[in-house]
C-alpha cells in the first residue's frame, strides 16, 4: 500500500471533495474553442455557453444572486465583502474553453486514488501515463489523480481553475466569519485561441486587480508571459494536370514544405527552454495550387519577437522568390503582450499572492509563462492580472492529469488570498 500524500492544510482537506466533484462535472461539458471561427463570433463555439450557463446557476445557488451571462459569453458575479469598512474589489478569473489541440467532446474523467507510482494505462485510445517519461507524475506518488479516459483531453486547463474558484467562493459564502474583500468572479470564453480578454468588460468588472487561476505547479505565481504573434503564410502556386505538368506546374505544397524545412531547427519549441523564444509551425493545409502555413511566434523580448517575424518573412521570400511564377503573402498579427510591465506597476497584487501562498504552507514559485493567459491582455488593458497555479499537468493532450491534493491547495490559496486582501496593509489598496 502507498501512503496517501498529505494535503497542504486542513482547509485544503475540507475543500478537496468539492473541487474534484466540480472538475469531474465541468470536464464532461464539451467546450472546445475554434481558432477558425470568424473574429466577430464570440464565443467561437456555442457549446461553451453550456458550461457558462451551468456556472451561472451554481453561482446563484451559493448566494451570488447577481451572477449573469452576457451576450458575448462572459460570466460575471459578485461575492460581497465580509468585513466592516472600505475594502478593495479583487477579481478571480478562469476560462471555460478547452484547447482544440486534442479532442474535447465526450470527456469521461477518471479519479485514481492513491497513485502508486507505476504506469497508468487509460482504458481508451491506448494512452499511457508513464512516470519514466513524465517527471511531474513521478513526483506525485500517493496523490489522488484525475485523468480522462484516454481518447480526449481532461480539460483541467482551465476547468480545474473554474472548479477551484467555485469551491473557494462557495466556502467563503458559507463562512461569513472569514474575512474577505469584495470579490468579482469572471469566466471567459476563447482563451485558448487568444481571444479570451478581447470583449471582457473592465468597467462592469470593477476590480483594481485580478488573478487568473490557470497555472500548473503548486505555489506558482506568474507575472510574466511571452509576447505573442501569429504568422500566416499563403503560397499561390500554378496548378496543372500532372500528365501535362512538365515545365508548367508550380506545386504550392512543395514550396510550403521547403519553407517549413528552411526555418531554423534550433528556433522551435522542442529545441528551446527558459527564456528562449520560438517559431512554432502548427498547421499546414496545402494543395498543388495553394498552401497555407500557420505558425505562432513567441518571445519575452519584444525586439527578439520582431526579429523572429522578420526571419519568417525572409525565409518565405527566399524560398518562394526562386520560383517567379509563385506568389506568397505573410501576415503577422499581434496576439498578446508580456504582462510584466503592467503588473510591476502595482506590486501589491503579487505581494498579496505571495502572502496567500505562504499562508497555505507553500513556497511561492515565481516563474515566467512560456505561453500566455487572459491576464496578458487584461493587464495591458489596465487590470493587473498575474496567474496562480491549479495543479493540472500535461495540458492540451490526452495525457492531461490533475492532482486532487494540489487542486485543493489552489482552492485553499484563493480563500487565503481573500483574507490577505481584507487584512491590514491591503484593504486600503487603490489604484
Amino acid at each position: 500500500m502507498v501512503a496517501p500524500a498529505p494535503f497542504s492544510s486542513p482547509l485544503a482537506v475540507a475543500l478537496a471533495e468539492d473541487v474534484v466533484a466540480r472538475l469531474v462535472r465541468y470536464a464532461r461539458v464539451h467546450t472546445t474553442s475554434d481558432p477558425d471561427a470568424p473574429a466577430d463570433r464570440c464565443p467561437s463555439t456555442p457549446v461553451q455557453l453550456d458550461l457558462s450557463r451551468l456556472l451561472v446557476e451554481e453561482l446563484r445557488g451559493i448566494g451570488l444572486q447577481d451572477a449573469e451571462l452576457d451576450a458575448q459569453g462572459y460570466v460575471y458575479a459578485t461575492l460581497e465583502p465580509a468585513v466592516e469598512g472600505p475594502v478593495p474589489t479583487i477579481g478571480l478569473i478562469a476560462h471555460v474553453d478547452t484547447s482544440p489541440d486534442a479532442p474535447g467532446e465526450g470527456v469521461e474523467p477518471l479519479v485514481h486514488r492513491g497513485y502508486d507510482g507505476g504506469v497508468l494505462e487509460l482504458p481508451r485510445g491506448g494512452t499511457v501515463l508513464d512516470p519514466a517519461r513524465m517527471p511531474e507524475l513521478a513526483r506525485r506518488v500517493g496523490h489522488d489523480l484525475v485523468t480522462s479516459s484516454g481518447d480526449t483531453l481532461l480539460g483541467a486547463d482551465d476547468k480545474a481553475g473554474v472548479a477551484e474558484i467555485l469551491a473557494a467562493v462557495a466556502h467563503l459564502a458559507a463562512h461569513p466569519e472569514l474575512p474577505r474583500p469584495r470579490l468579482r468572479i469572471g469566466f471567459t470564453p476563447d482563451e485558448e485561441i487568444g481571444r479570451g480578454a478581447h470583449r471582457f468588460d473592465l468597467g462592469r468588472f470593477g476590480a483594481i486587480c485580478a488573478y487568473t487561476i490557470d497555472g500548473s505547479e503548486p505555489g506558482e505565481l506568474q507575472d510574466e508571459t511571452f509576447t505573442a504573434a501569429e504568422a500566416r503564410i499563403v503560397i499561390e502556386g500554378h496548378d496543372v494536370h500532372p500528365g501535362f505538368a512538365t515545365g508548367k506546374l508550380v506545386n504550392a505544397t512543395r514550396l510550403a514544405a521547403e519553407v517549413v524545412a528552411a526555418l531554423p531547427r534550433d528556433l522551435t519549441p522542442e529545441a528551446t527552454s527558459g527564456r528562449d523564444g520560438f517559431v512554432h509551425v502548427h498547421d499546414v493545409r496545402a494543395s498543388a495550387a495553394r498552401a497555407e502555413i500557420r505558425a505562432i511566434v513567441r518571445d519575452f523580448d519584444d525586439a527578439l519577437l520582431a526579429r523572429h517575424g522578420e526571419l519568417v518573412r525572409r525565409v518565405v521570400e527566399e524560398v518562394v522568390g526562386r520560383e517567379p511564377r509563385a506568389r506568397a503573402e505573410v501576415t503577422i498579427t499581434p496576439q498578446y503582450p508580456n504582462m510584466r510591465t503592467f503588473v510591476e506597476a502595482f506590486p501589491q497584487v503579487t505581494a498579496a499572492a505571495e502572502a496567500a501562498i505562504r499562508a497555505e504552507g507553500l513556497e511561492p514559485l515565481r516563474t515566467a509563462i512560456r505561453g500566455g493567459t487572459d491576464g496578458s491582455q487584461l493587464s495591458a488593458m489596465g487590470l493587473p492580472t498575474p496567474n496562480l497555479f491549479t495543479g493540472g499537468h500535461e495540458y492540451h493532450s490526452v495525457r492531461e492529469w490533475a492532482s486532487v491534493q494540489e487542486m485543493a491547495a489552489a482552492a485553499a490559496t484563493i480563500v487565503r488570498l481573500a483574507g490577505v486582501w481584507a487584512g491590514e496593509g491591503f484593504r486600503d489598496a487603490d489604484r
